[in-house]
């Protein structure tokens, strides 16, 4: 397939806080032109516009037409229909997580994308994250993960509960690298600062026996985003936010002798920037029409557990008002 080489007209939907970085890698992405912004609250689009020297927007469907890729980055509650709009006009489409806010609508947006030929991205970050691309091809049959996810206690992003809102990154991480369909969920969960969850864990079991346990919080003392891998041969520790990756094995017989049984490797990653790499992978399946790296199918899958985790914890009547 012959690569399209022409300037991919972007445009960035949502411009708060998140959206704001979304437009600046489109402005400076060679090859790719930022024609506009739209965000309904005119301060954040007002500041944007002006830094970037480009249009603001209090409505996306100006934008309608004009580009041929945009980012969806408002509130989840919206992600369906702005970037259906998109879709039907002709773009191509980076959805920020969750995908969608129902999985209902998760399976009509993929329908769409597919029916257009248009592509369908979802913004799970940590799938660029430098600690988990070094230890992408250390993965063999892992066993059991072990994922936490800790945050200090603040308005944005309390549209959605915890489960959505930072959970949902390491069910997607989980989901990609155990590759077995999910068997049974085991979830707790409870506010503490707002109406929805903001704090639970959730145990899941695999189809192929493998098994997982994620904590996430947004009510915490601290930032902390780890992962553990245990394999046959391995025991992997992931800072995610630190960016750093050590490997645990059991030294090989004819190893020199140590003081542990065991070899440590312990890697200090670039720090890296993992929007950057994600809004030039998209741009670059739609230059090649290629499948990204997180899928409408990932961003589903993701959307379902997260979904069946919520639904479990408001049953045992792990939340008072809100989902």
């Amino acid at each position: 397939m012959k690569q399209d080489t022409r300037t991919i007209r972007a445009a960035v939907v949502g411009v708060g806080y998140l959206g704001r970085f979304h437009a600046q890698k489109y402005s400076a992405l060679a090859g790719c032109s930022l024609v506009g912004v739209a965000d309904p609250q005119q301060r954040a689009r007002e500041a944007v516009a002006a830094e970037l020297n480009v249009p603001g927007f209090a409505d996306h469907r100006e934008l309608l037409g004009k580009v041929d890729a945009v980012s969806v980055v408002t509130h989840t509650p919206a992600h369906f229909d702005v970037a259906a709009d998109f879709l039907r006009a002709g773009a191509h489409v980076l959805v920020e997580k969750p995908i969608t806010e129902t999985v209902e609508q998760a399976a009509r947006l993929i329908a769409l994308a597919a029916d257009v030929g248009r592509v369908l991205q979802v913004g799970h970050l940590e799938r660029f994250n430098a600690a988990i691309l070094a230890a992408e091809p250390q993965l063999r049959n892992p066993r059991f993960l072990e994922c936490q996810r800790l945050a200090p206690f603040r308005e944005r992003g309390t549209d959605v509960n915890v489960v959505l809102d930072l959970m949902i990154h390491d069910i997607d991480i989980v989901q990609s690298i155990v590759q077995s369909p999910l068997a049974s969920v085991d979830a707790v969960g409870t506010p503490v600062f707002s109406e929805a969850i903001d704090i639970a864990n959730a145990r899941l079991r695999f189809d192929n026996g493998c098994v997982a346990n994620v904590t996430a919080s947004r009510v915490s003392l601290k930032t902390e985003r780890k992962l553990r891998i245990f394999q046959d041969d391995a025991y992997m520790s992931m800072d995610l936010q630190q960016k750093v990756l050590t490997v645990i094995r059991k030294r090989a017989a004819d190893a020199p002798p140590g003081p542990l049984p065991v070899t440590i490797e312990e890697q200090n990653l670039d720090q890296g920037d993992a929007l950057k790499a994600e809004i030039e992978s998209f741009i670059g399946c739609i230059r090649d029409g290629r499948r990204p790296v997180v899928s409408g199918e990932d961003g589903l899958r993701a959307l379902e557990t997260a979904s069946r985790i919520t639904a479990q914890i408001l049953q045992s009547g792990g939340a008072r008002g809100q989902s």
